[in-house]
């Protein structure tokens, strides 16, 4: 397949990077310096979640105050929004504009 695209110089049919026989693509030094940048961001997350701020102990439950705030505030902002109470007759009280009997 090389071969034919060296000889033939105007590439042969089918994509020379995909497929089962690819044609492998060179390192080059900026891979290497992205590969090792990448496992030096690793290894410092691995160092940092390795030692915990806090013990499990102390770590269990330690929002609930925080949380039921946010709750209580998503829950009134919610009620702020909510409109009035209002009885059935306020609802159907337009109808009586046409009223034409009187009660006696």
């Amino acid at each position: 397949m090389f071969l034919t695209n060296i000889l033939f110089r105007k590439g042969i049919p089918g994509k020379q990077w995909i497929g089962k026989y690819r044609r492998p693509r060179q390192v080059t030094w900026q891979m290497k310096a992205a590969l090792l940048k990448r496992l030096e961001v690793e290894a410092a997350n691995e160092y940092w979640l390795s030692r915990p701020y806090m013990t499990k102990e102390q770590e269990y439950g330690h929002a609930a105050e925080r949380s039921l705030q946010r709750w209580q505030a998503i829950k009134s902002s919610r009620l702020a929004k909510f409109p009035d109470h209002k009885y059935l007759g306020e609802h159907l009280d337009h109808l009586n504009v046409t009223k034409k009997w009187n009660m006696s």
